[in-house]
This record gives C-alpha cells, structure tokens and sequence, in this order.
C-alpha cells in the first residue's frame, strides 16, 4: 500500500465518511490502487451482516429500504447502516438514474447512514460490476447493516444471492398474472417473501400463489421462506420484516450454516471474479480499434468467432 492507500484506510476506519466515499468511487471506477486497497481493507470484513432486496420495478424496494434504515436507526437497534442502490443505465447513453438519493434524502443528516447510489454500468443480473466491492468497503468501515437494494429487472436477479446474507424478494399485487410474471429464478432465491402494498386486492392470491410455488420444491437448508406483509409508505410490517430477518440469521446459527453459506457464495464469486479478470486480461491484448475489426471480420465472414476467441485466449495465456 502506497502512504495514500493507508491514510485512506485508516480515515476510513476511523469513521471519516468522505473517506469512505473516496474509497467506494476508487473500487467502483477501477482508479489506480483499486486492488490494493480491497486486498488491506479485506482483513477488516467479516462483521457486517447484508441483507438484499430484490423484486420487480415499482414493487417498492426503496420505500421499504426507508422504512427499514428507520428501523434499525432507532433508540432500541441504533446499528450503523450502509445502503446501496443499484440504479440501471442507459445502453444508449450510459447514464443512470441514480433517483435513490432524492428517495432516502430524510436520511442524508444522520452520520450513522451512509447511502450510495450505483449505475449498473451494463453488467446483467441487476448488480453492479463493483457492488460486491463496495459492500466490502462499507463493511470495513465498520457499519453494522449493508442493505443492497437491486434493479429490478426480472429473473437475473439471482446475482443478489452471491453477496447477500439474507434475500428479500418483494412482490406487489396487480402484476398482472402476480407470482407467475416472476421467473423461476427469482422465486428461489427468496429466504424472506415480502408482499408490499398488500392492502390492495389481491394480496391474498399473491401469497396463495407464493404457497402453491413453495409447495412444489424444497430448500437444501429446509428453511420455509415466511411471508410478511408490508404497506412501506406507511411503515406498515417493517417491525415484522425486522422480526423474519433475525429469525433467518438465527436458524442459520442455530443449524450452524453460516459458514457454509459463505462457502457457497464465494465459490460463485470468484468464479465471477475470475471470469472479469480473464476478460480484462483479453481485452488488453487488443488495441483500440481491434474489436470494431473483428466484428467486421466476422459480420462479412471473412473469418469465424471461435476461432478468433481461441487466438485471444491464447495470446493471453502468453501474456
């Protein structure tokens, strides 16, 4: 670490949240010292819990993250809570939305929340590329609670499950076909099934369409996903959510299953790390204009993509 990195981690250690900032934009944008930072500040991750939530577009993921941030901040909770908000970009712009700043700004004058909004940049199953880092910043900043609110965006949504300690998939009713209008993939990555704005018609057949799913398969760790009902604008349910998350973290203890948790989701991690490191790997092998020349190549056939993926690949190897 350069006398810069190890100022930053211990300012950042130390509670300083314009450090905190600097380190998360570091990670994000890939800035000189971006590794090297994660590599000393990983030693210090372990203790905060992440909790995920995921679920369609205008399920109210915000709006329950609000209201559960207000929870765990009062006189009886008071943990330190970190909050990201995975925002989706533009594939024609490049720009985000970022509109989880404006959504949670009552939060903005209490230094035991810190809140970060991230542009997917591209990347699929509704994470940022560097969310994953990012939580491991906050965690070693030494918040209590990092809460990942995801996109939105439908089945790929199962990427939350990697990082997150606890998932929290929240359904609305109205959705059309409600339970089936969500992929499969979704549905069982849930350990707590939230149905928000449940005091609108239909939020019984929603949970009687999440029973019928649940019904047809089981759980390696045989855990039955509860079902909570919330109505988050009004702070309805939140005490319960609370209630469900801690009775998961205590069945995971109490069948001593964090451990294996953990395993299982580093294994699909840093098979996710790997593959971005061999891909940046590639890419660097090839100068600027060498992928529009290959696409030329291939789109006019004057060439096949598999063999030219295996001379990338072998020049990487090289290299």
């Amino acid at each position: 670490m350069t006398p810069t990195g190890t100022t930053l981690v211990d300012s950042l250690r130390s509670g300083d949240a314009r450090a905190l900032a600097r380190a998360i934009s570091t990670v994000e944008n890939r800035a000189p010292g971006w590794s090297e930072l994660l590599k000393a500040l990983f030693p210090h991750t372990g203790k905060a819990r992440v909790i995920g939530l995921t679920g369609p577009p205008g399920a109210g993921k915000s709006t329950l993250v609000d209201q559960l941030a207000k929870h765990y901040r009062n006189k009886e909770e008071n943990q330190t809570i970190g909050i990201i908000a995975v925002d989706p970009t533009s594939p024609y712009t490049g720009g985000a939305i970022l509109g989880d700043r404006i959504r949670m700004q009552d939060h903005y004058s209490d230094p035991g929340i810190y809140i970060r909004s991230m542009a997917t940049r591209g990347s699929l199953g509704g994470l940022a590329r560097a969310t994953a880092d990012a939580a491991t910043v906050l965690d070693a900043s030494g918040r209590d609670l990092v809460m990942i609110e995801t996109v939105g965006v439908g089945q790929d949504e199962v990427d939350i499950v990697r990082l997150a300690d606890v998932t929290v998939v929240i359904l609305v009713p109205g959705m059309g076909d409600d339970v089936q209008t969500i992929k499969a993939g979704i549905m069982e990555i849930a350990d707590i099934f939230v149905i928000n704005k449940s005091e609108r018609e239909g939020a019984e057949r929603v949970e009687r369409e999440i029973r019928s799913m649940q019904s047809l398969a089981s759980r390696n760790d045989r855990w039955m996903p509860p079902i909570v009902k919330t109505v988050a604008s009004e702070g309805v349910g939140t005490e319960e959510l609370a209630k469900a998350i801690a009775d998961y973290e205590a069945y995971l203890k109490k069948e001593n299953l964090i451990l294996k948790k953990n395993v299982e989701n580093w294994q699909e991690r840093l098979v996710e790390m790997l593959r971005d490191a061999m891909l940046e790997k590639a890419r660097s092998q090839m100068d600027g204009g060498s992928l529009e020349r290959y696409a030329a190549e291939i789109a006019e056939h004057k060439r096949d993509p598999y063999s030219l993926v295996e001379e990338i690949v072998r020049g990487a190897e090289r290299n």
